[in-house]
C-alpha cells in the first residue's frame, strides 16, 4: 500500500486483516518493577523514580570507571524515589550540620553531577541539565500495579501467561505476547466469546482485576488467572 507525501511515494506498513498501530514503531508505555530489575549492569541499567522509567545506560558507559557512578550503580534495577523531593522532583537536601549549608542530601556518596561540598578546579559544570532532569534518559512509566493473565491461541493451544499493567491497552498487551507469536495481530482476541476492544484496558474489557478481592478472602490470586482465547484469522499479519 502506498501513500503520497508532496511529490514522493511513500510504502505505508500493511497491517492484513487488522486494524491497529504498527507494531514496528510501536512504543511501550508501561513497564513493570520485574522487568525494570533485569536491566542491573553497567552495560544495561534502568532506574525508576517519582513514576517514570529511565534507561541511564548512556549515562554509565559516559562516566564508566568514574567513582561518582558508584551510587548509582549499586541501585541499578531499582526504584530511587527515595532521591528525590516529590514536590521540587529535584535531588533532597539538607542543612549540612557542621557547614551550616544548603547541600544535596546523598547518603550513598556523591554522584555524577551532584557538585563537590567545597569548591575544586576539576568541577565541569558544563553538562548541562543534569541526568534527573534529562527526559531523554526516559523510556516509559512504571505500571502502579500489574496482574496476570493467561493467552491461549485456540489454533495451536499453547499457552502463557503474561504479567501486565492494568493501565495497558490489549494493543499494549499483544506487544508484550509478540515474541510468542509473531502473527498475534491475525487474530481476534475474545474473552467469554466476546471481541474484545484493542483501545481499552482489560478491566474496560470487563475482565475484572479480583486480586484485592482474593487478598481479603486470604487466598491466592493464581488460583484463577483469566483467559484470553486467540482465534486466528486466515490471514498471516507479521508485525
Amino acid at each position: 500500500m502506498f501513500e503520497m507525501e508532496g511529490d514522493e511515494i511513500l510504502e505505508k506498513p500493511t497491517r492484513g486483516l487488522v486494524e491497529g498501530p504498527n507494531m514496528r514503531y510501536f512504543r511501550r508505555r508501561y513497564f513493570s518493577k520485574a522487568e525494570v530489575a533485569r536491566h542491573n549492569t553497567v552495560d544495561d541499567l534502568w532506574v525508576t523514580y517519582l513514576g517514570a522509567v529511565y534507561n541511564l545506560t548512556p549515562l554509565a558507559q559516559k562516566h564508566k570507571g568514574s567513582i561518582l557512578m558508584k551510587p548509582i550503580l549499586e541501585a541499578a534495577g531499582q526504584d530511587i524515589s527515595h532521591w528525590f523531593d516529590p514536590t521540587t522532583q529535584d535531588i533532597r537536601t539538607h542543612i549540612d550540620p557542621l557547614t551550616g549549608c544548603l547541600k544535596y542530601y546523598t547518603p550513598k556518596g556523591r554522584f555524577v553531577h551532584i557538585p563537590p561540598q567545597l569548591p575544586r578546579s576539576d568541577w565541569a559544570n558544563d553538562f548541562g541539565l543534569p541526568w534527573w532532569r534529562d527526559t531523554d534518559y526516559q523510556v516509559g512509566l512504571l505500571s502502579p500495579k500489574t496482574r496476570f493473565i493467561r493467552i491461549i491461541n485456540t489454533l495451536t493451544t499453547q499457552e502463557h501467561t503474561l504479567e501486565v499493567g492494568t493501565l495497558e491497552t490489549m494493543w499494549e498487551i499483544l506487544h508484550r505476547y509478540l515474541p510468542y507469536n509473531v502473527h498475534a495481530a491475525s487474530y481476534t482476541w475474545k474473552f467469554n466469546g466476546v471481541n474484545l476492544n484493542m483501545d481499552k484496558t482489560l478491566e474496560e474489557n470487563g475482565i475484572k482485576d479480583e486480586d484485592f478481592e482474593f487478598e481479603r478472602l486470604n487466598m491466592d490470586p493464581e488460583l484463577y488467572i483469566p483467559a484470553v482465547l486467540l482465534y486466528f484469522n486466515d490471514d498471516l499479519t507479521e508485525l
